[in-house]
């Protein structure tokens, strides 16, 4: 899960694994697989940097094999 702030500077909490693409037209838009899109304040790279943190985290979990 990823945090950022809407437009009316509400937090929000997305999940990371159901986004599909980010874009910034200029505000940036994030849309998910289902269709949905949400707008946030955040910048596209800091969407992008929060994602890749979050995989990151998800796989220093993973024990081993």
């Amino acid at each position: 899960m990823i945090t950022t702030t809407r437009l009316n500077g509400k937090p929000l909490v997305v999940n990371a694994d159901l986004i599909r693409t980010v874009e910034e037209n200029p505000d940036t838009t994030i849309t998910l697989i289902n269709g949905d899109r949400i707008i946030v304040k955040d910048s596209m790279s800091e969407i992008v940097s929060k994602t890749i943190e979050f995989g990151r985290h998800l796989r220093r979990m993973i024990p081993p094999s």
